[in-house]
């Protein structure tokens, strides 16, 4: 082969590598709304901290207790998630996440068709190629999507419709081919699909008010906060309790922010 011919395979390499290493899109695709992720300014709340640190202190000691034990493996994937994003560095952040994907596929040797198990290893996944914004977490990547998309055909209304939410926000924020995943076409199917398996859900809603407004389809954005509204009082008294407050303080401040920005769209008189 004449070198020549490798010039813009080198310069496509190149590309991809200053992609991931810029980071970003991914850490914004991770946070997984729903799933007990923490959004800007929570990562410094206290009380928050510590109840992420003690969950997953005791999800830990539950599952090393009895690692044959499948609900205590992937409820420790999950806490392990939940707690990472209070890590205060790559490596805290990356250690906690092969951790995850330990328990997780531990469990899926001997439960292949476990729905936690290869939701959270995706998710694992994600946080672990994000401490490496290398070319290797572009593998990740696919491997993500194959586990969000095996979780939603066992189960697709786990973590009420998880995988389609994490599918959609995947698609949204990665970069489309031929770098990555990416695709406007399959973030709205996937985010759109996840509002009708579980349109109670606030997060499903909210994160398909902000992709329409990403997308400046603003009269859909305005239509989806319209049944975001209807539907708030219900959430209120169904997702309760001290479990819930971090989501509330995450949901309450995008729909304050959805509010805002689309009432300054609207023609005078629209508001």
């Amino acid at each position: 082969m004449r070198w020549q011919l490798l010039i813009p395979k080198m310069e496509f390499l190149n590309s991809m590598t200053r992609w991931v290493a810029a980071g970003g899109w991914l850490a914004a695709a991770l946070h997984f709304a729903g799933a007990g992720k923490v959004w800007a300014g929570e990562t410094n709340n206290p009380v928050f901290a510590q109840r992420a640190q003690a969950e997953f202190q005791r999800a830990q000691a539950q599952y090393q207790s009895n690692t044959n034990d499948s609900t205590a493996a992937w409820q420790f994937a999950r806490a392990s998630f939940n707690f990472n994003d209070f890590a205060t560095n790559d490596a805290s952040r990356a250690d906690l996440a092969g951790q995850g994907i330990a328990a997780c596929r531990q469990l899926l040797a001997t439960e292949s068709n476990s729905v936690p198990a290869h939701y959270y290893l995706a998710i694992e996944l994600g946080l672990l190629a994000d401490t490496k914004r290398n070319l290797a977490a572009l593998k990740m990547v696919r491997e993500m999507e194959r586990e969000f998309k095996t979780a939603d055909d066992l189960d697709e209304h786990f973590d009420y419709a998880g995988p389609s939410r994490c599918l959609g926000l995947l698609y949204r924020d990665a970069p489309s081919w031929p770098l990555s995943v990416g695709s406007r076409h399959k973030a709205r199917d996937w985010l759109e699909q996840a509002v009708k398996l579980d349109p109670g859900y606030p997060d499903n809603q909210l994160n398909l008010i902000e992709s329409y407004w990403q997308w400046k389809d603003h009269e859909a954005a305005s239509n989806a906060l319209q049944q975001l509204d209807a539907l708030w009082p219900a959430a209120r008294t169904n997702f309760t309790g001290e479990a819930w407050e971090q989501d509330w303080a995450d949901w309450s401040t995008r729909r304050d922010a959805a509010q805002d920005k689309i009432a300054g769209s609207l023609p005078r008189g629209k508001h």
